[in-house]
């Protein structure tokens, strides 16, 4: 059942081939003295990836990347042939197998066919010779399609030295975009100690301060700021690293932003076993700096937090029903979209005027 279900796609792209073949063959005969227009190439680079859907290569050559301009040109000016071939193959087949039936019909009615009567070693002739005919242009299709594989993997794949300049020029953006993260990051820490925990302690000491001169029912007052003191310190040191992450696990740490959110968050975390160290902490940013954008800005009611394994990607999405409109040029969502492009893995968020808002990362865990 498998073979006939593979031989029906491949005689199907074989004839779908033949038909692109002709389209081809105009666009290159009517086309070709414009080649030097946009417009052209640019159609020559969208039939080339036409083409690599169908043959089934989208995912080795990268069918939105395929080059257009002269190398599509050149690729079906050389596919064109080809096709065309497979056009006769299948044609050839077509009329073969028609000329069976027919010839089956009239045996059935018990007439002759071009004054041959369905004697035995004529039977066994017309049944061996049909086999070989049919055996042979099977194979021509299975050549044909193989040819045309071969054909696009030679002339559409990226060369390998742009395939590494491609390759340097996004991991030296990626590493830019690090830098620009842990700096953001330091100067939101620094923020955070300046204008909320140093205001407080200093606070604090005047309240101490004063109680020491004859104002003993401001130790109340004093002790309160001070646990307020250790709890934002807590707040920023948790922002810095999340030191239970390590030894709690995802789960258990998304669990203590949910506890610390003033906004009710439901978290939903599948995981039947850990992430790498470096995976697991960028989910745990993606998500914390959600929430914090849910309860700060957007004016949510309910965040709900899913997190679940998808073979080897991490899978991360915050949804609110808040206000909308967030944007990738933020600092903090823009700091999380080069974390997590600093794993090789995608960020985006979804955020129309009027909510909800989605958050999605998806992290690679080789």
């Amino acid at each position: 059942m498998r073979f006939a279900a593979e031989g029906a796609r491949v005689l199907l792209a074989v004839v779908l081939g033949a038909v692109t073949a002709l389209v081809e063959l105009v666009l290159l005969l009517v086309a070709l003295p414009f080649l030097r227009g946009g417009r052209a190439e640019s159609a020559a680079g969208r039939l080339a990836a036409l083409e690599v859907r169908r043959l089934g290569l989208e995912a080795e050559l990268d069918a939105p990347a395929v080059p257009g301009g002269a190398p599509a040109v050149r690729y079906l000016a050389a596919r064109v042939p080809v096709g065309v071939l497979g056009g006769v193959v299948v044609l050839l087949l077509a009329v073969g197998a028609g000329t069976g039936v027919r010839l089956a019909a009239v045996w059935a009615a018990g007439e002759t066919f071009d004054g041959m009567a369905p004697t035995a070693p004529i039977v066994a002739y017309i049944a061996v010779a049909g086999l070989v005919l049919l055996f042979l242009v099977l194979s021509g299709i299975a050549g044909v399609h193989v040819l045309e594989r071969g054909l696009a993997r030679r002339m559409l794949r990226r060369d390998r030295a742009e395939e590494l300049e491609r390759r340097i020029a996004e991991l030296s953006e990626s590493r830019a975009g690090i830098v620009a993260a842990v700096d953001s990051e330091r100067r939101r820490i620094e923020r955070d100690l300046h204008d909320g925990l140093q205001q407080r302690l200093v606070a604090l000491s005047m309240l101490i301060g004063r109680a020491r001169r004859g104002h003993p029912e401001l130790m109340d007052q004093a002790h309160l700021e001070a646990r307020r003191a250790v709890a934002e310190l807590r707040e920023v040191a948790w922002r810095v690293y999340p030191s239970g992450l390590d030894a709690l696990g995802l789960g258990e740490a998304l669990a203590g932003v949910a506890e610390r959110s003033a906004v009710p968050v439901t978290v939903a975390c599948e995981l039947a076993e850990r992430p790498p160290s470096a995976v697991e902490t960028a989910a745990y940013f993606v998500v914390c700096e959600a929430v914090t954008n849910a309860n700060k800005h957007a004016g949510a009611g309910l965040v709900e937090v899913g997190v679940r394994r998808e073979g080897p990607v991490l899978m991360v999405r915050v949804r609110d029903d808040g206000a909308g409109g967030a944007s990738l040029s933020g600092g903090g969502l823009s700091g999380l979209r080069r974390r997590v492009a600093a794993l090789d893995g995608a960020f985006e968020v979804d955020s129309p005027a009027g909510g909800p808002t989605v958050v999605r990362a998806e992290l690679p865990c080789g």
